[in-house]
Parts: structure tokens; C-alpha cells; sequence
């Protein structure tokens, strides 16, 4: 099996631009299906019991959500880190820096997301 190709910038600047366009669409078109965000805001703002969610539709509805009530949400890119069929975002939000980490899967499309953020 062949590596999968990331360009972590051009992810990096395509990702930021569809959230601080506040596109949804543009910004659920970065992952697969099947994805898996694990996020320790989901319980907070959800109410689940445990901070995963699984599937473009969850995503949807949580970020769709999260766009209609954060009206001036923007994102400020800090750096960019690669790993092997990773990628790491840190960037700072309106709840402080975060480090969301990215693992790609088939046709380079983020198989699984995980946030940690600042503590404090």
C-alpha cells in the first residue's frame, strides 16, 4: 500500500479558508464518510456522554451548530506539523490555541479528527 500524498500547507490553508468562510459544505468535503471526531467539547455543548463522534451527518449537525451560533468565528493558523499520513493544525480559536491532529485514509480525506485545547 502506497503512503498516502498530503500537502500538510495546502490542507492547512483549504481547511482555514472554508472555516473562516464559514462553508460547511467546503469544510465537511476534507473528510471521508465514515469519519471519527474526538473533540472534549462535544459532551459540553451535546450533552453525550463521551467526546467522539462518528459520520459526516454528526459532524454536520455538531459544526453546523457551531457556525450558527458563533456568528465572528474565525481561525488563526499558528503552525503546521506533518507526520506520517498525519497532520497537525495548531491554531488559535475563541477558545484559545488548539492542536487538532488529522489522520488521512482514502483519497487523502481525514479518516479520523482528534482537538485538544489549551488548558485553563
Amino acid at each position: 500500500m502506497q503512503p498516502i500524498s498530503i500537502d500538510p500547507d495546502t490542507f492547512a490553508r483549504q481547511w482555514l479558508e472554508a472555516w473562516n468562510r464559514h462553508s460547511l459544505e467546503d469544510i465537511l468535503a476534507h473528510y471521508q464518510d465514515d469519519v471519527v471526531f474526538r473533540s472534549p467539547m462535544i459532551p459540553r455543548i451535546t450533552g453525550a456522554r463521551e467526546g467522539i463522534l462518528r459520520g459526516k451527518p454528526a459532524l454536520r449537525a455538531y459544526w453546523g451548530q457551531a457556525l450558527t451560533g458563533l456568528p465572528d468565528l474565525r481561525f488563526e493558523l499558528l503552525d503546521v506539523l506533518s507526520g506520517y499520513e498525519t497532520v497537525t493544525l495548531y491554531y488559535k480559536g475563541h477558545r484559545g490555541n488548539v492542536a487538532e491532529t488529522f489522520l488521512f485514509g482514502e483519497k487523502a480525506l481525514v479518516r479520523e479528527s482528534i482537538a485538544c485545547y489549551a488548558a485553563g
